[in-house]
């Protein structure tokens, strides 16, 4: 059973990283925050974004804020081994994973398990890398949200945003200062997995739970553009693509 914090979430370190960081992005982008009520106020949970360029995370982690919870992401522990970047990161209270069977107690079942135990709201991206599809979309899901979530029993609350191309676009390594940009955030009601709650964690199974997940994006995300969604999700695997890293959009 998920413990709810009971101290506060904002540690010195995260207000100090929250002081250097906000401001200027502030200047950069408003944040138009929707139904900000569906996330939970205490206990932890899985906040479930769409994903398409590179600062998605600091917006993303903005808005949890703004909302009262500090962002948990689950960080490469190679990433703690680092001078100054571990501290940071240990101190902000971010949680360490390896690939099962690399680290022993920093596997990402152990980083579930800490998300539970201490009420975390930690980010995960189920896409787990920037959509490729052509126009923005929701992607393929990956399992990492899911798996989480039914393994700890905690909530996945999806989200969508837009806007966020015009700071940064896809694969795009300048930010757009001027003029200040409107990114609008909206935030659904927590996914309905009781179907896949006691159920073995096999790929099936988290496949269909993903899927679920994803819908539940796409339509958020389809609120925001006043679009409807393709038919059928992008899949890198069937339009000769890799998984991660960027890629010829011409």
């Amino acid at each position: 059973m998920q413990k709810k914090h009971t101290k506060s979430e904002k540690t010195p370190t995260f207000r100090l990283m929250a002081f250097i960081a906000i401001p200027p992005m502030q200047a950069i982008a408003k944040l138009v925050l929707h139904n900000g009520d569906k996330v939970p106020k205490t206990g932890a949970f899985v906040l479930a974004p769409n994903h398409y360029s590179e600062i998605d995370p600091i917006i993303m982690g903005m808005a949890l804020w703004k909302l009262g919870r500090a962002p948990r992401f689950l960080a490469k522990a190679s990433l703690f081994k680092i001078p100054v970047v571990g501290a940071l990161l240990r101190r902000s209270g971010q949680v360490p994973v390896e690939r099962a069977g690399q680290t022993r107690g920093s596997d990402p079942i152990a980083g579930a398990r800490r998300i539970s135990q201490d009420g975390l709201a930690v980010i995960i991206y189920p896409e787990g890398s920037l959509t490729r599809d052509p126009d923005l979309w929701p992607m393929r899901g990956k399992t990492g949200a899911v798996r989480t979530a039914l393994q700890q029993d905690i909530p996945v609350i999806p989200a969508a945003h837009w806007g966020t191309q015009k700071v940064m676009p896809r694969y795009g390594k300048k930010i757009s200062l001027f003029p200040r940009k409107t990114i609008h955030i909206v935030f659904g009601d927590p996914v309905d997995l009781s179907a896949f709650r006691g159920r073995g964690l096999d790929s099936k199974t988290l496949s269909e739970a993903t899927d679920v997940v994803m819908q539940s994006i796409t339509k958020l995300l389809e609120g925001l553009r006043d679009e409807t969604a393709p038919p059928t999700r992008w899949d890198p695997s069937k339009n000769n693509q890799a998984e991660t890293g960027r890629f010829d959009q011409s």
